[in-house]
């Protein structure tokens, strides 16, 4: 009887096929398509061959596709965890500069100045614990930075041309907005345009705010240093060109540096309304 990874499989299961692949080993080579006919696996050995084609390159791609679905999720979590990190940093920092105004005089506010209170002296118990705390704060915004720089690091390999496009901080909120890089590539461009903005868009559902023109893609420069009036079309059309990238990158994994050319063509166009004095 043959211990062939086609042993006891039925020819057309491609899951257990997939499945035998992938775990199966041989010490020793074999003549694996003799011993494939003689089992009823295949007619012969040219089928043989093109069943081991498919059967592998499915292994293949269910390979990737785990091992990109381990690494967005990565990518999700960090991205929460520098987000949690920077808003307690900035609610504490608050905290920090209320009591260091009150015990000391001075006026000061944010992390930075959370950082000179943990690198005062302490007289008595109170400065004990405003340090304590200024140093807690200043933990905080390290931490996120330090998520930051792992971020930066990580999402260009999860989703290159996403990262290409939006950079890597940006590309790991969209994805972290979305679930995952896989559901991000699902969702049509406009729904990635306002990714971010679903309290506003709820409002405008309702029939209480105007249509949100955009979301967290806000923060791209290509949208943040448009004119209000145009705003819309450069949302757009980054939008819609990370909408691309995001299916490239999790059904292909191709880079295309072309998407960056094509996006900055395109924003300088929509740019180049306010020196023309076109508002439409």
């Amino acid at each position: 009887m043959s211990n062939g990874w086609f042993a006891g499989l039925d020819p057309d299961d491609d899951a257990a096929a997939v499945e035998q692949i992938a775990a199966g080993r041989a010490d020793t080579p074999e003549d694996w398509p003799q011993q494939a006919v003689a089992a009823g696996f295949a007619d012969d050995e040219t089928a043989y061959y093109d069943r081991l084609h498919e059967v592998t390159m499915a292994a293949t791609s269910a390979a990737v596709a785990e091992q990109e679905g381990a690494d967005d999720q990565q990518l999700v979590h960090a991205v929460r965890a520098m987000a949690d990190c920077e808003r307690t940093a900035n609610e504490l920092s608050e905290r920090v500069a209320e009591w260091g105004g009150s015990r000391y005089g001075d006026s000061g506010s944010g992390v930075e100045y959370a950082r000179s209170l943990a690198d005062r002296e302490d007289e008595d118990e109170g400065d004990t614990a405003l340090r304590a705390l200024a140093e807690q704060t200043a933990g905080l915004a390290d931490e996120a930075d330090s998520l930051r720089a792992y971020i930066e690091r990580t999402a260009p390999a999860v989703a290159p041309n996403l990262s290409m496009l939006a950079g890597p901080v940006l590309a790991a909120r969209l994805i972290s907005l979305a679930g995952g890089l896989e559901a991000l590539a699902k969702k049509p461009s406009g729904t990635v345009q306002v990714l971010g903005a679903e309290d506003a868009l709820f409002a405008h559902l309702k029939g209480n705010a105007p249509s949100p023109k955009h979301g967290v893609i806000f923060t791209h420069e290509y949208v943040r240093g448009t004119r209000r009036e145009d705003r819309g079309s450069a949302a757009r059309a980054l939008a819609g060109k990370l909408s691309i990238a995001a299916r490239i990158d999790h059904y292909s994994g191709d880079r295309r540096p072309d998407l960056q050319a094509e996006l900055d063509d395109r924003i300088e166009r929509i740019q180049a309304r306010a020196e023309e004095g076109d508002d439409e």
